[in-house]
C-alpha cells in the first residue's frame, strides 16, 4: 500500500509519460476495491501539453468518474455532461495483463454492449487515488 511519502496528485499524473505511468502502475499494490463515488480523469496523450486539455474536455462532456459498489462487485460510470449513471462493469481482483501481478479489474465484457471490449485495471497509488490501465479488445 502506498505510504504518505508516495502521495501523487492528478496534476502530477497528467505530466507523466506513458512509460512513467506504467512504471508507477507496476510498482503499486491493488489496494482495496473502491466503494462509493469516485471522480475520474482520463489521461490521453500522456506526457504532452495536450493531456490536461483533453482530460478537461472528457470530464466536461463525456465521462466524470465511477460509482463503485464493492459489496456487489459492480460499478457504474458517470457519463455525459449531466452525470448519467450507466455502463456497468464487474469489479474483481485478478492478475494484470500488463505485469501478471494482482490488480482490481473493471470488466465490461459481460455487462455492456457499448463497452464489452474494454477491460480496465486499477491499482492504488496514493490514499484514495487509483491509477488505471485500459485495454481495448484484448482477450486472455
Amino acid at each position: 500500500m502506498p505510504s504518505a511519502a508516495n502521495t501523487h496528485t492528478v496534476a502530477q499524473l497528467l505530466e507523466m509519460t506513458q512509460a512513467d505511468l506504467d512504471t508507477l502502475f507496476t510498482e503499486s499494490e491493488p489496494g482495496p476495491i473502491p466503494d462509493g463515488e469516485g471522480a475520474g480523469t482520463a489521461i490521453v496523450a500522456p506526457g504532452t501539453t495536450f493531456s490536461p486539455k483533453i482530460a478537461s474536455f472528457i470530464n466536461h462532456f463525456a465521462w466524470q468518474g465511477k460509482i463503485f459498489d464493492a459489496k456487489s462487485g459492480l460499478l457504474r460510470n458517470l457519463i455525459l455532461p449531466f452525470g448519467l449513471s450507466a455502463i456497468i462493469a464487474k469489479v474483481y481482483r485478478a492478475p494484470s495483463w500488463l505485469d501478471k501481478k494482482d490488480c482490481i479489474v473493471l470488466d465490461y465484457s459481460e455487462t455492456s454492449l457499448l463497452a464489452h471490449w474494454i477491460r480496465d485495471e486499477i491499482r492504488m497509488i496514493s490514499p484514495n487515488l487509483y491509477l488505471g490501465k485500459v485495454f481495448w479488445g484484448r482477450t486472455v
